[in-house]
């Protein structure tokens, strides 16, 4: 991936001119210098060269869609991803969220719902920067550094090893995993982790059918990229029709 993301850009890439200038209002709003672009390619090359914040894709668009845009995009930066579609099935979010994005927005979206999830992210990225301070400030007792099995998850510089190899996470996943690490065999609703990556603060938007949908599949790249046994998980169990939670440690 790039350098270190740039926090006060954001590139949106929407062949639909009216969306598109909605999108630009509400990121300009948000305080983010927007580059605005109306196709794929244009839009990877925007990406890799400003490495942005906020990466806005949609997926129906002339020449390379959003899917192949998100995935170029994400295998050299790590920008946060929100795919904003008119194509609302579920199998529609399962393929951009598996191509690398973060988030998923069905259209049409509320002004209003959609600067919350962008006012998520800008808090969102602020806490690495404060979990690297506290480091500083605190010793070796601190949660800085989480373990469960052969887990390990720095929060200051945003690692994650398993059995000392390095497993790259998006941002999402990786907020997911430290917070169900944080409070360990207490079962996290898929509601409640929906509010934990939107900041853990009570949003203007409401969680939709979507936003759990969204959240399962979340779960399900973050357990594929930590090779998890779908019969006997070795990190995260599902507690059907509730949440999910960590595996009892085998280490304790």
């Amino acid at each position: 991936m790039n350098a270190a993301i740039t926090s006060s850009t954001a590139v949106v890439i929407e062949d639909d001119e009216i969306v598109r200038e909605l999108l630009v209002d509400i990121l300009d709003g948000a305080g983010l210098h927007t580059i605005a672009v109306d196709n794929g390619a244009d839009g990877v090359r925007a990406a890799v060269e400003h490495n942005p914040l906020i990466t806005t894709v949609d997926i129906n668009m002339p020449g390379i869609d959003g899917l192949e845009a998100t995935r170029r995009i994400r295998a050299r930066s790590a920008t946060h991803i929100i795919v904003v579609s008119a194509l609302t099935d579920e199998a529609d979010a399962v393929l951009a969220l598996s191509a690398g994005a973060d988030d998923f927005v069905a259209k049409p979206f509320r002004a209003r719902e959609f600067r919350a999830r962008i006012d998520s992210v800008l808090r969102r990225v602020r806490q690495p920067d404060a979990a690297a301070a506290s480091t500083q400030r605190t010793d070796a007792a601190d949660d800085t550094v989480l373990r469960h099995q052969d887990l390990v998850v720095d929060r200051a510089t945003r690692v994650v090893r398993r059995d000392g190899a390095e497993v790259a996470l998006t941002r999402t996943e990786f907020d997911i995993l430290v917070a169900l690490l944080q409070t360990g065999r207490r079962v996290r609703a898929k509601s409640e982790l929906v509010m934990v990556v939107r900041g853990d603060r009570q949003d203007a938007a409401p969680i939709t059918d979507v936003d759990l949908r969204t959240m399962e599949t979340h779960i399900a790249n973050l357990r594929r990229k930590l090779a998890e046994d779908s019969v006997a998980p070795r990190y995260i169990e599902t507690v059907r029709g509730v949440g999910y939670r960590l595996t009892e440690d085998e280490s304790a």
